[in-house]
């Protein structure tokens, strides 16, 4: 593009910034792909594959002529009827398939939430740390991401006091998250009643994030909001999908449940951006919902042995400090002690600086902190092998030392 040439690039994408997760990601797999022994801690995507059952819904869906035409923009009726059905059983949320519209991913459900909800100037109060594409996409929707610092000393938990604090007259929603991503913190069912009744009071809506919800370690217990504060129901957006419960990352599937006028609003968006999620994976979603849930407890079971290893190998690198996660399959340790030392004659400053120092000297990918707004942390997902954590906790120990 020539200097006299205009930028072609509307306002809202000039300043959008990259995922960071998927960006630290793509190039752990290039470095590979180039020879490189690079062990990625970055992904937050289960190791394990999608279970058998599924697979073959897929495939028997694949055959199914019906299975090549267009269907339904909210979502397969079959499906919407076991997304209803399965988050009875596991949140006890009473919803109906008409609440439900099913995307293409819990990002784009997130995305829709987002467009359906948020006008220019609206205001979104965002905890912090939080995930990549939360300040992203209400930017995209003309809103202004509001974000409220957290800490380990607090469990990485907003307080009432602190969301009271932010309010404003142009406040239209919470984003609200637990487990969350990337600290694994999870909140007590009584804080979450209590956030929810404060937003209802205050007449604000939540969009909650229960994409982890069944991947929590005891003695910690997952609440959706709408079950443990009913007053909220009516003003709640509750977001899910099967990637993380069923290591179905891949084939992209996520809904929303919301009140009727909202999903209204959004299947009618849907219609005319990506109209159906692709049926084959949809029937694959099926399976996954009505089938066998061994895996879901497999992976639960391991995801626990994992975190205690990670938790106890970063605890012990001198200038680390790493809280024991409580839900989904992250560990989001302070490196504030690491930094404004030196390493191969360059000083390290930010955890952002930290992290391409590992990438480049350890073979080692992790998130920094600055892509959740909390600088000074790193994200490490122990979403991979024991034998490769063990290596790739050995690198950075090694690195640091």
């Amino acid at each position: 593009m020539s200097p006299t040439t205009p930028d072609p690039r509307s306002q809202r994408v000039q300043g959008l910034s990259a995922s960071v997760t998927l960006a630290i990601t793509a190039k752990a797999k290039e470095m590979r792909a180039a020879g490189e022994d690079v062990i990625g801690f970055g992904a937050g995507e289960p190791d394990f594959a999608s279970p058998p059952h599924v697979v073959e819904a897929a495939q028997k869906a694949c055959a199914e002529p019906a299975n090549h035409r267009y269907t339904p923009p909210p979502g397969l009726p079959a499906l919407r009827e076991a997304i209803a059905e399965r988050t009875k059983v596991v949140s006890g949320l009473d919803c109906s398939p008409g609440d439900v519209v099913v995307a293409n991913g819990a990002k784009h459900a997130l995305y829709a939430a987002f467009q359906a909800l948020i006008d220019p100037g609206d205001e979104v109060l965002l905890p912090a740390p939080y995930w990549v594409s939360y300040p992203e996409q209400v930017a995209l929707a003309g809103g202004h991401a509001v974000a409220l610092p957290t800490t380990a000393a607090s469990g990485w938990r907003v307080t009432i006091e602190e969301l009271e604090a932010a309010l404003t007259p142009r406040t239209k929603a919470l984003c609200f998250t637990s487990p969350s991503n990337p600290t694994g913190a999870v909140y007590p069912p009584e804080q979450v009643a209590a956030i929810g009744r404060w937003a209802a009071e205050r007449g604000l809506w939540v969009i909650t994030d229960e994409i982890y919800e069944q991947l929590v370690y005891e003695p910690a217990r997952h609440a959706s909001m709408p079950v443990v504060a009913p007053e909220i129901a009516e003003r709640c957006v509750v977001v899910n999908s099967v990637a993380k419960a069923y290591a179905m990352t891949g084939w992209r599937v996520g809904w929303t449940i919301a009140p009727a006028e909202l999903t209204q609003a959004m299947s009618k968006m849907q219609s005319h951006t990506t109209s159906n999620v692709a049926n084959v994976s949809q029937h694959a979603a099926i399976a996954a919902l009505t089938g066998p849930q061994d895996i879901v407890a497999e992976m639960r079971t391991t995801y626990d042995r994992r975190r205690h290893l990670a938790h106890e190998r970063l605890s012990a690198i001198p200038g680390v400090s790493c809280p024991l996660p409580e839900g989904a399959f992250y560990t989001f340790p302070s490196v504030e002690g690491v930094l404004g030392r030196s390493y191969g004659g360059r000083e390290i400053t930010s955890s952002l600086e930290l992290c391409d120092h590992l990438l480049e000297h350890a073979r080692v990918a992790l998130v920094p902190g600055e892509g959740f707004g909390s600088p000074g942390s790193m994200r490490l997902s122990y979403a991979l092998a024991d034998a490769e954590i063990e290596r790739g906790l050995e690198r950075i120990a090694d690195t640091l030392s």
